[in-house]
């Protein structure tokens, strides 16, 4: 024992400011403090839905010339959970998405020698998505209607699609089948605008890709294209906004 104390007593001596360093770090307070937001044994409900249409008509752009044409974007995503722990939930979202472009006419003019021309061209394509999340939620301060979430998610999609052009005798198109999974992160943003009613946005920072397809070309040549990426950064692409009920 006495031996102990005199360790102590030269290491105090010899490194005063690691001690003083040690006390320091002991009493950092952060302002981090752990509250529930969402009670265990809450439900919650929602969903998000998108749209968006546009028309050309002799329009230009770049080299992009005498755009004849129109499109549309369609997205539904209902979503559910249940919080087995306070602030942590875990759920499920089903996706549907439906994209159609037709291309009356395209001019691409790269100079005087090279151009090129699109017309009675079009894309159909519509997916089908499945997800399990796990997501946990922290209050801002000791806000009980403002709060930042964290969502860990598996997504598993597949669906179709078929492009074609030209028509009657020179009409020729490709079928596509395609699966896709992705496996990320997406932090976000609640506010609670009612007791039980929150709006809520999200954006994917971080995650793996991977889609395969595989083509049938005018029932005659078949191929395949798998594509795999994995990120880490901000994808302005995939910002979700929605509302979420909880009970």
């Amino acid at each position: 024992m006495k031996h102990q104390i005199t360790i102590l007593l030269v290491f105090s001596l010899l490194f005063p400011s690691f001690l003083q360093a040690k006390k320091d770090r002991e009493q950092i307070d952060r302002g981090i403090h752990s509250s529930t937001f969402i009670p265990k044994g809450q439900w919650m409900v929602g969903g998000s839905f998108s749209y968006s249409e546009s028309n050309s008509d002799d329009y230009k752009f770049l080299i992009l010339k005498n755009v004849e044409g129109k499109r549309y974007s369609f997205s539904v995503s209902p979503n559910f959970g249940y919080f087995i722990r306070d602030n942590v939930a875990v759920g499920g979202r089903f996706s549907y998405t439906r994209d159609y472009i037709d291309i009356g006419n395209l001019d691409i003019d790269l100079n005087e020698d090279l151009s090129f021309k699109i017309n009675n061209a079009s894309l159909l394509q519509h997916m089908i998505y499945g997800t399990g999340f796990v997501r946990t939620y922290i209050n801002l301060g000791n806000s009980k209607r403002f709060g930042l979430f964290n969502e860990a998610r598996v997504t598993f999609g597949a669906g179709q699609g078929k492009t074609y052009s030209g028509e009657a005798e020179t009409l020729d198109g490709v079928y596509e089948k395609i699966k896709h999974l992705q496996v990320g992160i997406a932090p976000g943003m609640t506010a609670f605008i009612t007791n039980n009613a929150a709006v809520e946005v999200s954006v994917g920072v971080m995650g793996f890709d991977s889609k395969w397809i595989e083509q049938d070309h005018n029932k005659v040549i078949q191929g395949s294209r798998r594509e795999t990426s994995a990120k880490f950064k901000i994808d302005l692409f995939s910002i979700n906004l929605g509302m979420t009920y909880y009970f």
